[in-house]
């Protein structure tokens, strides 16, 4: 990509909402403010979304077969009674924050979350 070309496209992104993965695991959702040239990136109104400590192995009840799963494990129709596993992310607001570059693995435009205007001040403090 020409070096006008990714100005440009970088440029696009402000105000965005990116999803970044950093190699520890964590997940910072925020709208993109601006990077430099080591690949830092600032978010703003962002929250972090971080795995659980011991990950709990919770079967869900009405799990069925689907494309995913071996024809000969679980039958169409039938309840799953191993493989489905749920494990909710612990999450908290944030506001302002520079990823590091280095420490970067995964960036995510997400189309789910569009960035609030005035969304600053709505998470409670403390």
């Amino acid at each position: 990509m020409e070096n006008a070309q990714a100005v440009q496209y970088l440029e696009s992104l402000l105000g965005k909402t990116l999803r970044i993965h950093t190699s520890d695991t964590r997940l910072f959702v925020g709208t993109f403010k601006c990077t430099d040239n080591d690949r830092n990136i600032i978010l703003s109104t962002t929250h972090e979304y971080r795995y659980p400590s011991s990950v709990p192995c919770v079967v869900s009840p009405n799990a069925t077969a689907t494309d995913d799963t071996p024809a000969n494990s679980i039958e169409e129709g039938e309840t799953a009674t191993a493989g489905v596993v749920k494990a909710d992310m612990t999450s908290r607001y944030i506001g302002l924050v520079v990823v590091p570059g280095q420490y970067i693995t995964k960036i995510e435009l997400d189309d789910i979350h569009p960035p609030q205007v005035g969304s600053a001040c709505e998470e409670p403090l403390g």
